[in-house]
């Protein structure tokens, strides 16, 4: 079965590509079809054979007998070699004709006994078939001609009569077969458009009861309660998205309020205040990643005018004062002036892990981001990207060849990727021309806009 790739990075089955799909309907009367066509195929075919071995057996039973009697007759009065037989021509020939039938029948002289299927030619020049009896004594010869002209054309119009009925019946089982695929499936039809209008409300609506208890009846019981079982899943995590939000900004609150109070006090050192300010920024980012965590447990798009690159230069900052050590200059390029309907928290912990990956495993040289029209990049001088990477990097948990023994779970770039989905936003990395990684966040969704 084909595979894409989910929001969060992970290979789901996906449908077959239609032309390799056929419907239940379909399969059924196609099934209908094939079987009438095979009885009635094999009740003619065994028809005609039993139809062609009677006849056969009861002209060739009839000529062995009058060619019996009549080499009987010959005995019993040679001078007398003809006799009469109905539907039959009778021919005798007596040792001094013998040479006559080398002559006028080349086809007859060389037979043995027996009885053989003929085809000659009349006085009109049209063919005609019969069965012809052949018995060779030293006193006679013995001829016995069945004209079966007749009978291979009544033949030809019982197969003609045969391959209409096989026809018919085909027909027939294609009519069948249609009529009982729109009543099997008519109530799997139903079922799925029930399914579908449940699936518009948050309470989903029972099924069952409008079928009655059979197999489909059954089929409905099983997705009513894989239903229930699921709107409790959903509702439990609902209900834990909004505790845990709730009991993670009441900390985060007192943090903020505690930063700010120390630091508006005027007797606090360039070096408390440093501190107190960092504390403030992580602060700010744990509130961003919260709502954005949110908005995707929530499946729901958030609203804003968020400036990017008033965003950019917040994440820059941040990180400046984290790459103490490192001999790493971060800097800001391109014109300003980009605005996304979207909240600030879900810019910030896009463009964010871009960023941080970035700085992480880029040791010296720059990390610079440029903004574009409708679009920002993220360009390091790091140890550069394997195929490898590319084609995972987005997966969850997936943790790339340099990592090392950094630090993270590998979902930053995941968390991104179902941020892009949510948003209709486009997320990609690539090799630098010379080295690093240049990562793409490009906002194409509508709601990007430029003043």
């Amino acid at each position: 079965m084909a595979e894409t790739e989910a929001a969060d990075g992970h290979a789901v089955p996906s449908r077959r590509a239609k032309r390799y799909r056929r419907r239940l309907r379909s399969r059924i009367i196609l099934a209908f079809v094939l079987l009438g066509f095979g009885l009635t195929t094999l009740f003619a075919w065994a028809t005609n054979e039993v139809r062609s071995r009677v006849e056969n057996q009861l002209v060739e039973e009839m000529m062995n007998r009058n060619i019996s009697n009549a080499a009987l007759q010959f005995e019993l009065d040679p001078d007398n070699p003809e006799f009469p037989v109905d539907q039959i021509r009778a021919f005798v020939y007596t040792p001094d004709k013998f040479e006559s039938v080398r002559i006028n029948r080349p086809e007859w002289y060389e037979l043995s006994d027996g009885i053989v299927g003929m085809t000659g030619v009349d006085e009109d020049g049209e063919q005609f078939a019969y069965k012809l009896a052949v018995r060779k004594t030293p006193d006679a010869w013995f001829y016995l001609a069945y004209d079966m002209t007749q009978t291979v054309r009544a033949e030809q119009q019982f197969n003609r009569a045969i391959y209409g009925s096989v026809f018919l019946f085909t027909l027939l089982s294609l009519l069948v077969g249609w009529w009982a695929a729109s009543r099997v499936m008519s109530p799997v039809s139903e079922l799925a458009a029930r399914l579908k209008q449940s699936g518009r409300s948050s309470d989903p609506e029972s099924l069952a009861a409008h079928f009655p208890d059979d197999e489909v009846g059954q089929l409905a019981e099983a997705l009513d309660d894989y239903a229930a079982r699921l709107t409790e899943v959903v509702q439990r995590d609902r209900e834990f998205n909004a505790d845990v939000s709730h009991e993670l900004r009441t900390p985060l609150s007192v943090i903020r309020g505690a930063a700010e109070l120390l630091l508006s006090r005027p007797d606090i050192d360039d070096k408390t205040r440093a501190r107190l300010q960092r504390i403030q920024r992580a602060e700010q980012q744990c509130t961003d990643l919260i709502s954005a965590l949110l908005l995707l447990s929530r499946n729901e798009r958030g609203h804003g005018a968020t400036d990017v690159a008033k965003i950019a230069e917040q994440l820059l900052e941040v990180h400046r004062t984290q790459v103490v050590g490192k001999a790493l200059e971060l800097r800001l390029e391109g014109e300003r002036g980009l605005v996304v309907d979207a909240p600030e928290a879900a810019v910030a912990v896009a463009l964010g892990n871009l960023v941080g990956n970035a700085v992480k495993y880029t040791t010296q040289g720059e990390v610079v981001v440029r903004l574009l029209p409708r679009a920002v990049e993220v360009v390091d001088s790091g140890p550069g990207l394997s195929a490898e990477d590319a084609a995972q990097l987005f997966q969850r948990g997936y943790r790339g060849t340099h990592a090392g023994h950094s630090q993270g779970g590998g979902i930053g770039l995941s968390i991104v990727r179902r941020l892009c989905v949510l948003y209709g936003w486009n997320v990609s990395v690539a090799p630098g021309k010379v080295r690093g990684v240049v990562a793409t966040l490009s906002f194409d969704a509508p709601e990007s806009t430029s003043r």
